[in-house]
């Protein structure tokens, strides 16, 4: 078998309208080993969250489809999968912690019955047995069995957090995929929840896809990094590449915009401008018109994807030659 559990090859996703096409995802290629962790970096709207659902097969249709491209797990093209299969590895073999728990819960059923009804759905077992492995979980993410009648209102932010996780890894997923699942948090509930969705993967030996905006959380749990920009992957590598040997001016821009308390500034180095309009991308480089290294040639051309080191990629027409800043 196969240690490759997830690889996605120039997958392009486009929401269209009447009036416009939403350009979310352009080409991204990323790969995830079994028992690796994967942190998904970028601002709001750089289409990690349509990834995401592309992987689960739960991009909105209409208006999004996936245009091109392959997500092949453990060989399986899910793109192409029969809908029967997609719902048979969903929720069983693929999970997602989604992003808003005050969202994700059903508010007129008890959290239990939600847990339970997963287990039942995907592992034939009796509605008792469920209820048992319900239980289970919600110890297993700190919350007392006890608490298995109770409804999602009962419940503070944090702890349904936990609810989701407990609903996410209930079938023993392979790979788990957590979309800003502290977001919603405070600092010391993040750092809970962080905690337990670490102690989790070590345990099982599932494979993680991190979604967030913070880069101290990648470098706390996470073993390869992707810094994702208007749809596309901009730098890609392991943590001491993006970290150590950083490369890309957007991701260059990311660690200025983060307090380092090892250094004296009066301000942070924020990144000038905007995002693009994911309607109307720009011709060259995503990133040229906010980037302080542009050139004619980068807005004019896309830019190529460069191995600056073995393992270590960056999407930049100042890196062809292979070297380094």
């Amino acid at each position: 078998m196969s240690d490759t559990i997830l690889e996605i090859k120039d997958l392009v996703v486009h929401y269209v309208t009447d009036r416009t096409t939403v350009r979310a995802v352009n080409g991204i290629s990323i790969s995830l080993e079994r028992g690796e962790s994967l942190g998904l970096v970028g601002e709001t709207g750089a289409g990690k969250t349509t990834t995401a659902l592309s992987i689960m097969q739960l991009i909105p249709d209409p208006p999004g489809r996936i245009v091109s491209g392959e997500i092949r797990y453990e060989g399986e093209d899910l793109v192409a999968m029969s809908p029967a299969r997609k719902r048979e590895i969903r929720g069983n073999q693929v999970s997602m912690i989604f992003q808003d728990p005050m969202t994700a819960l059903n508010p007129v059923l008890t959290v239990g019955d939600q847990i339970a009804e997963v287990v039942r759905l995907h592992q034939k077992i009796s509605r008792a047995k469920a209820t048992v492995k319900a239980q289970e979980m919600l110890e297993l993410v700190g919350i007392p069995g006890e608490r298995y009648p109770e409804y999602p209102h009962q419940f503070s932010g944090g702890m349904k957090q936990r609810v989701v996780i407990a609903m996410a890894l209930a079938c023993d997923p392979k790979l788990l995929i957590a979309d800003e699942p502290t977001t919603a948090l405070d600092v010391t509930i993040q750092d809970q929840v962080l905690d337990l969705i670490e102690k989790l993967m070590t345990g099982s030996g599932t494979s993680l896809i991190l979604i967030t905006h913070d880069l101290g959380v990648v470098a706390e749990i996470c073993q390869k990094a992707a810094i994702m920009y208007a749809g596309e992957i901009v730098e890609y590598g392991t943590l001491p590449h993006i970290y150590q040997n950083t490369q890309h001016p957007y991701t260059v821009g990311l660690f200025g915009s983060v307090p380092n308390l090892n250094e004296d500034v009066d301000r942070l180095r924020p990144i000038k401008g905007l995002m693009p309009d994911p309607t109307e991308v720009p011709a060259g480089c995503v990133f040229a018109p906010r980037c302080p290294e542009a050139s004619a040639e980068c807005s004019a051309a896309p830019a190529p994807v460069v191995e600056v080191e073995p393992g270590h990629f960056v999407k930049c027409h100042k890196r062809r030659g292979g070297g380094s800043k």
